[in-house]
């Protein structure tokens, strides 16, 4: 896989992953839209880690500027 993330981009979705988790656990968000939250975070830092977001690639999108 190649980098297709920048370092910002990769910071956002960190933090986008991190507010969806603080909103499941502190109960603001429960029930099912907190599991599509939680799953949100997941795929968001999974892919903020590995700096590869499999939605830009078959649109040839890259955010990383080599």
């Amino acid at each position: 896989m190649k980098r297709n993330m920048s370092n910002i981009d990769r910071v956002v979705r960190l933090v986008i992953s991190t507010v969806f988790v603080y909103l499941y656990v502190s109960g603001v968000v429960s029930g099912a839209l907190g599991v599509v939250l939680l799953v949100f975070a997941a795929v968001f830092t999974l892919t903020a880690v590995i700096a590869f977001c499999p939605l830009y690639a078959p649109f040839k999108f890259s955010t990383f500027k080599s």
